[in-house]
């Protein structure tokens, strides 16, 4: 038994849309600016290699130089010091912040728009230079250099955890209140950690942004990758080869940190998308 097509419904058959072609959107401008790019590119690559008053042999010299390497040392123990100092400190202003005592809030408040709203050069040369005076004790450079960037990144880690401990929503707070969980065991058991790894990609910014800002601390005479690099610029009358070796230097420490800081940031903001 032999079945009949369906028949075809004229009306259908006459209003069938031709099919869609897709045409991809031009766009000029971007050639343009990758011809401009590439060309200025190439001219500043070729000005410095063909430049016969810059000594590409004397960057790789001063990459090996045991006084750059203790220099880069230097700058980082300052750093992974004044950090972890500061992110105490910056958890203690947080909570006093938070603070329904407007005393403690408000000192609080003054510290972190004190040290937020004045330059770091300003508070290094406050500390090495005044503290002494007013203390009338002597303090060496280096805990000088300590004190002040502790200061300064306690007031910045500050506000990443005051958002951190604010980011966390009231039904955890309403859990808290029904498993009758004491004010303590509520801050250290729920509230903190989950603050805590809120904060986690802030923090990884600040470490950063602390290790090229700590450049500064050259200006008061302690022995850090810049200082060394001003040093031996100045003896060799090679400024330009050093400074490009201080540069590159930073810039091989600071750019693995900065992806790091990305992939940390992505793989948290999928954990707490909502």
């Amino acid at each position: 038994m032999s079945t009949s097509a369906a028949p075809t419904d004229p009306v259908t058959e006459a209003v069938r849309p031709e099919q869609i072609k897709a045409v991809p959107v031009r766009h000029p401008g971007r050639l343009v600016a990758i011809v401009v790019i590439a060309f200025l590119g190439v001219a500043l690559v070729n000005s410095m290699a063909s430049n016969s008053r810059f000594q590409w042999g004397q960057v790789g010299h001063f990459f090996t130089s045991s006084r750059v390497l203790h220099g880069l040392v230097v700058t980082l123990e300052l750093t992974a010091t004044s950090m972890a100092i500061g992110i105490v400190l910056g958890v203690v202003l947080a909570v006093m912040r938070l603070s329904p005592n407007p005393i403690i809030s408000g000192a609080s408040w003054l510290y972190i728009w004190f040290f937020r709203g004045t330059p770091l050069l300003i508070q290094l040369f406050w500390v090495f230079f005044c503290i002494p005076v007013v203390l009338q004790l002597p303090i060496p450079p280096y805990l000088s250099v300590v004190i002040a960037l502790t200061l300064y990144m306690g007031a910045i880690t500050s506000e990443t955890f005051r958002a951190a401990l604010k980011s966390i929503s009231s039904e955890q707070h309403d859990a808290c209140i029904a498993l009758r969980l004491s004010p303590q065991a509520k801050v250290l058991y729920v509230i903190f950690p989950q603050a805590l790894l809120r904060a986690i990609p802030p923090l990884l910014s600040n470490i950063v942004s602390l290790f090229k800002e700590s450049a500064l601390i050259s200006s008061v005479g302690v022995a850090d990758l810049m200082f060394v690099g001003e040093s031996i610029s100045n003896s060799t009358a090679r400024p330009l080869e050093f400074l490009t070796t201080v540069g590159l230097i930073y810039f091989m420490v600071a750019f693995p940190l900065t992806r790091l800081v990305g992939l940390v940031e992505r793989r948290f903001l999928r954990r707490f998308a909502y």
